[in-house]
Formats: C-alpha cells, structure tokens, sequence
C-alpha cells in the first residue's frame, strides 16, 4: 500500500457512499486509477465491506456498555466454549481476546440496564466457562468511528 491507497481509504472510512469520480477529485486521480484500487484493496480484504452507520440511541439502544470477561480455566476448549457463546448475540457488538487482568473485553449494546443484566447474569454468569464478569457502562460517547491513522511509509 502506498500513500495514495491510504487517501482512499481516508475518504472511504468518511464517506463509504463515494463514486470513483468523486473520490478522484477527492485524492487526485481518475476515475479509472481509484477504481483499480478500490477493487484491488476489497480483493486484499483492506476493504471488508460497505455499510451505513446507525445511531444506536436513535433506534432505542441505549446502554453501551464494555464486559470484562476472566475464563475459569485457560485450556483450549474454555475459548472454544466462550467462542461460541457469544459468537450469535446480536447485542455484543465486539469481542477481544486482551492481555491484563481479563481475558475478553465486549462491547455491549442493549437497550436498558435490565437486558444487560439479563445477559450479565442469565448468559454469561451461567456459564460453567467463565469465572469473573465485570461490566463498565458507558456514560456519553466521546469518539467513534474514527479515521484510519495517517500513512506510515
């Protein structure tokens, strides 16, 4: 990737709705050379995909909240387990695998407080995998979405 491949993916991450033609103007070449790269880079999976961005509060979301999650004993069938878990939950929006204090850190969106009780209590604390949840709820968003760091050569 060159300099000119991350001023595409600049305007894209801002504006995933642009045409060739407006993303050339945008970043300085045709049509033609920003469709060759724009394709290029979606077959290098840079680019996973398009989507519209949507207002969690808008659409009566409104609790984010971000689950540390400790597995009770660390051999390969607990992750598998945990994995699976949560893999089909619509309401955890991300998982990580961290370093620290906790194995997973989610990020949780519902509705209200009940439902992420429900899910804290009724899914996770359920589960013989997992040993020690602790949940911090998110007070007001400070920055989403942001752009992709500069380019680096």
């Amino acid at each position: 990737m060159d300099h000119l491949d991350w001023k595409l993916l600049t305007a894209l991450h801002r504006n995933g709705r642009l045409t060739n033609k407006e993303l050339g103007d945008t970043i300085g070449l045709s049509p033609s050379q920003c469709s060759r790269r724009r394709l290029m880079l979606e077959k290098a999976g840079i680019i996973r995909g398009y989507g519209a961005l949507l207002d969690p509060q808008a659409m009566g979301l409104n609790v984010v909240a971000f689950v540390q999650v400790i597995i009770k004993d660390h051999t390969a069938g607990s992750f598998e387990r945990f994995q699976a878990l949560i893999g089909n939950i619509p309401m955890v929006q991300e998982a990580y695998a961290v370093s620290g204090d906790a194995d997973y850190i989610l990020k949780i969106v519902t509705k209200d407080l009940p439902s992420l009780s429900a899910f804290v209590t009724d899914r996770l604390l359920a589960n013989d995998t997992i040993g020690h949840v602790k949940s911090h709820i998110a007070l007001r968003p400070l920055k989403t979405n942001g752009p992709l760091p500069p380019f680096q050569p």
